[in-house]
């Protein structure tokens, strides 16, 4: 599978180049950076999948001086990574081939060039196993990035390149004298070097906080509204689903793999969530003042860079604090969410990418009316906006489902602090989905609904089929992610194995919520296609749309209800049953006392009758 990935590399390098090139034919140059990034991007997602079913893989050619040995290495957790971003550049270049015609007086060889290496430059930091070329990628990675936000030399993209540019040298630093404090007490710069070395916690910690800059946690945040909006929207599209995620890959690589021998220390996980939390509140908050669409997305990846932070703060605080199964779930609960998250926020930001296109605008209030006259696009915004605000049974809430469940045993942890801290995280998830539905419902009635606010609206041109293809491909993404997110958590198992010093000991757990996960979301598809049905029926536009807005977010109200509803069962206890016990969780989410499950489950053979017949069973007791 490396093969594949090193073939991709080549092919990126080459179509770059070739672009650059023919940078006067234009359409040409369009055409080969486009077509060779979508073949490049095949072959990297073919690999990174591949990884994700093989054990690591390492490569290693001899430098020209001792610190330069080209070294590499691929394992599941690379692979997941790589196979994300080359999910994202597939769409994004599939995006380009209409919407860089806009380009063309940019340098439309500029942008194949620099967008062409920033891809690799991604691949090569998740790859590189040698610190020297570690931050040299990482180098590269930040100045194409930069290139791409400027590419328009508006006064807004030069204010907001400035400021990343400045943010990611930031972290750069942070990271760089991390690594060298690691090599100063080894003697090298090769990884597997670290690995047998016991540091001091204050590496970790750096590392953290330099890795935290270029995920666009607080107090880094800042460059993300003014970065973001700067950058043509398929660039939007692979920084904010794609390249934020390389702070959380650096975090997982510091604290598991290259820290991984002096033992976890629970202050790190500590620190990892109160930061999560604290980002995800701001972001959420930030966006709901948004006037901006894309600034009020780049606000909002903040808020999922937080999410994520708190699955990965209870991955380590676990790890740390000896509790396996807590480990295996909140890491596989932070990195399932960062698949999520790039599926819905591409999404998410080439819609807002048609709308500026056909208006020429991305502020909320001259809109409005959108769906009447682009309803293909307003159809795509709404999956990805129900996705993002964590509906069932989209991919969202799968994510986040599975976090609220390993935040829940909190209780079972030794000490009041600890037992409050995890309680108090889900909190703060349950305010914040709260606050997303709010904020999402907020853009899209704004954007898509009511009546024209300006003349761009009324003169707004409709999208051309081929401009709605990339748009298909993430929302169906969105879609497939929930309806089977069972079998997707499956598949991630192998990357929370990767980084973790001791994977068996959580992998009951994880198939077992495995199974609950996929009738938990079976549950919820049933649930809203029978109540979409009903509101059908009643033959009112008015109730049908109030309808489609409150039943998602009743539904969810009831999820965050379950949540708590759950704590006095555990867990555990419905992991024990298995993919019974999801259907056990399922009637939680609906909004019955633990006291009532337990009571309609009483006396039915849950091991050996069928899943249908436990439903039928259960459902008598509870409508006697």
């Amino acid at each position: 599978m490396l093969e594949l990935i090193l073939l991709s590399l080549g092919l990126s390098c080459a179509t770059g180049v070739l672009s650059l090139v023919a940078s006067k034919a234009r359409a040409a140059s369009k055409t080969i950076a486009c077509v060779g990034g979508m073949g490049a991007a095949a072959l990297s997602f073919a690999g990174g999948i591949g990884a994700l079913f093989q054990t690591a893989t390492y490569a290693s050619w001899i430098g020209p001086m001792p610190f330069t040995n080209f070294t590499l290495l691929l394992n599941p957790l690379a692979g997941l990574l790589i196979a994300v971003i080359a999910a994202l550049a597939f769409v994004a270049w599939l995006y380009g081939l209409s919407y860089f015609d806009e380009y063309y007086e940019a340098g439309i060889g500029v942008i194949g060039f620099f967008m062409n290496l920033f891809i690799a430059s991604m691949n090569l930091v998740i790859l590189a196993d040698n610190a020297f070329w570690f931050l040299v990628f990482f180098e590269l990675m930040s100045l194409t990035s930069y290139v791409l936000v400027i590419i328009d030399r508006t006064e807004a993209s030069l204010k907001g390149g400035f400021l990343y540019l400045i943010m990611a040298h930031i972290g750069f630093l942070m990271i760089a004298c991390s690594f060298f404090a690691m090599a100063s007490a080894t003697g090298s710069l090769e990884f597997e070097a670290f690995r047998t070395h016991a540091f001091a916690p204050g590496i970790a910690t750096l590392a953290f906080f330099g890795f935290g800059a270029k995920a666009g946690m607080v107090p880094f945040h800042s460059w993300l509204p003014q970065a973001h909006p700067a950058a043509p929207s398929n660039v939007s599209a692979l920084m904010s689903g794609g390249m934020i995620k390389i702070g959380i890959f650096g975090i997982c690589k510091v604290c598991f793999d290259l820290l991984g021998a002096a033992g976890g220390e629970v202050g790190w996980g500590v620190l990892v969530i109160v930061i999560g939390a604290v980002s995800s509140v701001l972001g959420v908050v930030y966006a709901l003042g948004e006037h901006d669409l894309k600034s009020l997305l780049a606000y909002h990846s903040v808020e999922n860079i937080g999410i994520i932070l708190l699955g990965v703060g209870v991955g380590i605080y676990g790890w740390a604090a000896d509790l396996p199964w807590l480990a295996a779930i909140g890491l596989l609960a932070g990195l399932y969410h960062l698949v999520n998250h790039a599926m819905f926020k591409g999404l998410l930001f080439l819609t807002a990418g048609e709308v500026l296109h056909a208006t020429g605008t991305v502020r909320m209030d001259l809109l409005g009316g959108l769906q009447q006259r682009m309803p293909l696009v307003g159809a795509a915004f709404g999956i990805g906006a129900v996705s993002i605000a964590c509906f069932p049974p989209f991919n969202g809430f799968a994510g986040e489902f599975v976090l609220a469940l390993s935040l829940l045993d909190g209780s079972s942890l030794p000490g009041v602090e600890q037992q409050l801290g995890l309680l108090m995280a889900l909190v703060v998830l349950g305010l914040v989905s709260g606050l997303a539905a709010a904020t999402y419902a907020k853009a899209y009635g704004i954007t898509f609904l009511g009546v024209p606010r300006s003349r761009c609206v009324e003169e707004a041109h409709r999208p051309r089929p081929r401009d709605l293809w990339p748009l298909a491909i993430p929302a169906f993404l969105c879609v497939a992610g929930g309806l089977a997110s069972g079998h997707c958590f499956r598949w991630l198992i192998s990357t929370v194995n990767a980084p973790l010093p001791d994977p068996a000991a959580g992998q009951q757990v994880m198939l077992r919520v495995a199974d609950m996960l996929g009738t938990v979301s079976l549950v919820g598809m049933v649930l809203l296609a029978l109540c979409q049905w009903s509101v059908f029926l009643s033959g009112s536009a008015d109730e049908s749309l109030w309808g489609l807005l409150l039943i998602p977010v009743a539904t969810r109200a009831c999820a965050g209800l379950a949540v708590l509803k759950l704590r006095p069962m555990g867990t555990s206890q419905y992991a024990a049953m298995g993919r019974h016990g999801g259907y056990a969780a399922a009637l939680a989410v609906l909004g019955y006392s633990t006291q009532e499950v337990q009571m309609a489950l009483k006396g039915v053979d849950v091991e050996n009758l069928p899943l249908e017949e436990i439903i039928r069973q259960s459902l008598k007791k509870m409508v006697k």
